[in-house]
């Protein structure tokens, strides 16, 4: 036999194997948390959004006694566009460009110069999930009556929402969907909240 710096080789043993393969999985595990820590956190920040916008509306109601956007005396501010007086945020546009019209998009601008919300002019704001929020009177799922509406939300999240917050069904209750959201949760849709 011979003996030499050749022949003595080591591998790594089961126990080694066995602490690397657990700082792997501790590793993975702290990953996977954080992914759903972030997840969890980007969906309240959308409920809050709603009731924050909620507040404003409400807020705006309290001081001037009409919704924004159907506020007939706006030109209390220069260049604000007044509404019509009818009760209602006419119409719902879910994307209100800087140059949007109409009570749906006039109720951001109102807003705004009310000093309830900031921003620029009618443009939309932005919701937790990239797409925009929206105003106004509508039907959705037979139910007509005051909206805010997100856009781009994912599937998975608008059921979470629906079912955290109201009854779980996509076409009932005060949060409802054009679409089922169940029926493909890697997709995005509108989700509204009644007003």
């Amino acid at each position: 036999m011979m003996k030499g710096r050749g022949l003595d080789q080591r591998g790594f043993t089961l126990v080694e194997l066995a602490i690397v393969l657990v700082i792997i999985g501790i590793i993975l595990g702290a990953v996977l948390k954080g992914q759903e820590l972030i997840n969890n956190a980007k969906m309240k920040r959308a409920y809050n959004q709603y009731r924050e916008v909620l507040a404003a509306i409400y807020t705006y109601y309290d001081r001037y006694g009409k919704y924004p956007g159907d506020d007939p005396n706006a030109n209390r501010w220069t260049g604000a566009t007044p509404g019509n007086n009818d009760g209602l945020i006419g119409g719902f546009t879910i994307n209100c460009s800087a140059t949007g019209a109409g009570e749906t998009c006039y109720a951001w601008d109102h807003l705004r110069r009310a000093n309830i919300l900031t921003g620029t002019g009618t443009q939309a704001p932005s919701n937790a999930y990239g797409g925009s929020i929206g105003i106004g009177h509508a039907t959705f799922q037979n139910l007509t009556t005051h909206w805010i509406g997100f856009d781009n939300v994912p599937g998975d999240v608008c059921q979470s929402l629906d079912e955290q917050y109201d009854d779980g069904v996509y076409n009932t209750g005060s949060i409802r969907g054009l679409l089922d959201y169940k029926a493909n949760p890697n997709t995005t849709y509108d989700i509204y909240f009644r007003l």
